[in-house]
């Protein structure tokens, strides 16, 4: 297989290949198909998705209404404002004529949208009626429009080319830190050129998924899936050519020094991509779809990425030759200096006692910040820039009871409606409730809301009402019935997926390093830096950014890609360091792997928490705040855990890190492997 991979014909049919299957998937593929209907990642089971499934049966069901609030700023209504309210009332065909608040400073219109209309057309018809309310307004007159439709539109408008955007801005990212590590003016086109196509087979993968499969795909996933294309497939590339250029020192033959390459490094790159990808699939075991789906896709991708590092860029780089490391061109004979990660090194080696202290009072005091979270976004809080839905819902409050933009749907069957509408009424937290809608079968109730949809105070009342009318065999859903299931979901899939995840990388790393203890402080380490990264994020949210807290999905997530790809940087580092321990002994060895692997780690994790805060690029506040827990994680793992704490845990514990195994000798020996220069002449590292 390496033959394969590197010879001089062969090399080339595998790169001819792999543009061939490229193509047929990338120009098959299509755009993805995603959805915009909140009940769709909900389980079956929840309360809100079976009203949703019973709402379809009545006309209402099939429409998602858009509400247009006109005020005065708290002045009342002018003669003028009411002819002119009453007019779009008819134009638009309003469901029902004009509601005027108590003060007559306000009013509403509600104006029904198909709910299945595809996010385009939505995002026109929205845009349509926004530029009929605000024709002619009499001056001081505002018209906004809101509701559900308002803000499906407003986050689906957010999205318009954001993943475009995302690409290009990664692209650029990841093109200007190639440049600085590699310092060439054409090595980088090739990892580049490499993982930007297996991002691309990636998409048109997941395009294929969700037109194929039952898998529900948010906004957001395609977007996700580029940053972990990008960042782990770079990671993978920069570690390759690293140990490619290691061995470039060593062998004249480029194909010879390839096939050393790929077993030095690629049992480690594979074991990443497969923790990654394990850890990914933990996902399956989410109750809400999206999340299910983005586990799926993001594996997917992860996968895609690991065999275009493993096969394609291999041939790639001995296709191209030395030439392509121009103007450093590795010569067989010349000395890499290590100096400073191998002073780094020493100096760990000197005091690991002091430096596991030093590092864990870091670590700790970073996350101080995480009982000062709170989780949970409402509506108006998901946007990171101005939103119109987001104002109009501002304006209605302000006018009308908090709740009368999107309120609380109950369903009953016509005998006991009168029974389930005293219920409904007499519920604390509810400002007014009628009956709506009415078939042989159901019958719907709209219960107003005193509290603003998605706060506390809501979620309390739609408990209540819960239980109030449920022993009646009623059902109460809607928006913030929704929202509430969402939240529900998401706090029990953490409390699910995290011990997993867990699991299943303490058994990679078992099964890789054969070495219990090892693997348990790796273990502990990546989750002392995740704790640090989301206490430092939380309290730049609450502080800086004036973010009124986290989205319920970002632990989770955070968690998984910290902890997924935070270990590889252990892996690279551990798996080098036994492997110089079988030469060198562990407290040495650890000096040699750290100051042979330091530099391309470092800029693997500068890499990749610069690819996570890309995901600023898109404007919705959770992908913001993942985005930057995750850097900063990454950040914290590559530069004080990877650097520091690792090393230092392992000499403390000398061969004991090792247990029950014991690195076993490595061949070619020694005298195949000069010592690169910067490098500690003595095997002997003095302890204080």
């Amino acid at each position: 297989m390496l033959r394969t991979l590197t010879g001089r014909l062969t090399a080339w049919l595998v790169l001819l290949v792999a543009v061939l299957a490229a193509g047929a998937i990338i120009g098959g593929a299509g755009d993805a198909r995603t959805s915009n209907d909140p009940t769709a990642t909900l389980p079956d089971g929840a309360e809100s998705t079976r009203v949703a499934a019973l709402q379809r049966q009545l006309p209402s069901g099939q429409t998602n209404p858009a509400l247009i609030v006109y005020s005065r700023g708290g002045a009342p209504l002018t003669a003028e404002d009411t002819r002119k309210i009453t007019a779009d009332a008819g134009a638009l065909r309003a469901s029902s004529p004009p509601v005027f608040s108590e003060r007559k400073d306000a009013a509403l219109i509600a104006v029904p949208l198909p709910s299945a209309l595809p996010a385009d057309d939505l995002i026109s018809r929205v845009d349509s009626l926004r530029q009929t309310a605000k024709a002619g307004l009499p001056d001081g007159l505002t018209a906004q429009v809101t509701g559900g439709a308002g803000f499906a539109a407003d986050i689906a408008d957010s999205f318009t080319g954001a993943n475009t955007n995302l690409l290009i801005v990664t692209v650029v990212v990841v093109t200007l830190l190639l440049l600085i590590t590699y310092r060439s003016p054409v090595l980088w086109l090739v990892p580049l050129a490499v993982v930007g196509t297996a991002d691309q087979v990636s998409s048109g993968l997941v395009a294929f998924l969700s037109r194929h499969t039952s898998l529900t795909i948010g906004d957001s996933t395609v977007g996700i899936v580029t940053v972990l294309v990008f960042g782990a497939g770079t990671d993978y590339a920069l570690l390759l050519i690293s140990r490619y250029r290691e061995e470039l020192h060593r062998h004249e033959d480029r194909r010879e020094a390839m096939r050393r390459s790929l077993r030095g490094a690629g049992p480690a790159i594979a074991a990443s991509a497969a923790t990654v990808v394990l850890s990914l699939l933990t996902l399956l075991l989410a109750s809400l779809a999206d999340t299910v789906a983005l586990g799926v896709t993001a594996a997917l991708g992860i996968g895609v990425a690991a065999l275009f590092a493993l096969v394609v860029l291999p041939a790639a780089l001995v296709v191209c030759g030395r030439g392509l490391f121009w103007p450093f061109i590795p010569r067989v004979g010349e000395t890499l200096s290590h100096g400073l990660w191998s002073r780094v090194g020493t100096a760990v080696a000197r005091r690991p006692g002091l430096v596991t202290v030093v590092s864990l009072v870091v670590l700790g005091a970073l996350s101080a910040g995480i009982p000062g979270t709170s989780l949970g976004l409402s509506q108006t809080e998901q946007f990171r820039v101005e939103a119109e839905s987001v104002d109009g819902l501002d304006t209605l409050s302000r006018s009308f009871p908090a709740g009368a933009a999107d309120p609380a749907v109950v369903l009953t069957t016509p005998a006991r409606a009168q029974e389930v509408l005293a219920a409904v009424t007499a519920t604390p937290g509810v400002a007014q409730a009628r009956v709506a809608e009415q078939t042989p079968a159901v019958v719907r109730i709209d219960a107003v809301l005193t509290a603003a949809p998605d706060t506390p105070e809501s979620f309390r009342t739609i408990r209540t009402l819960r239980s109030a009318v449920n022993p009646a065999d009623a059902l109460v859903g809607g928006t913030v019935a929704t929202n509430l299931d969402a939240r529900d979901a998401s706090r029990r899939d953490l409390k699910v997926i995290v011990p997993v995840i867990l699991l299943v990388v303490l058994l990679v790393l078992g099964v890789l390093l054969r070495a219990a203890v090892a693997a348990l402080l790796l273990i502990g380490t990546v989750i002392a830096s995740f704790a640090a990264a989301l206490g430092a994020g939380s309290l730049l949210f609450r502080t800086v950014l004036d973010y009124p807290g986290l989205d319920n999905q970002v632990p989770l997530f955070s968690f998984l890609f910290l902890v997924a790809l935070g270990v590889d940087y252990n892996i690279f580092l551990v798996t080098r360091a036994r492997e110089e321990a079988g030469l060198r002994g562990t407290r040495d060895g650890m000096i040699h792997a750290l100051a042979a692997t330091g530099a391309v780690i470092t800029s693997a994790g500068i890499l990749l928490a610069a690819v996570f805060a890309v995901l600023g690029v898109l404007p919705i506040i959770t992908l913001t705040q993942i985005g930057v827990i995750v850097g900063l994680g990454v950040l914290l793992d590559t530069l004080l855990v990877r650097t520091v704490l690792v090393p230092a845990l392992a000499t403390l514990l000398g061969d004991r890190f090792w247990w029950p195994a014991r690195p076993a000798a490595a061949h070619p020996g020694p005298e195949d492997r000069p010592e690169p220069a910067g490098y500690p002449e003595s095997a002997e590292v003095k302890q204080g």
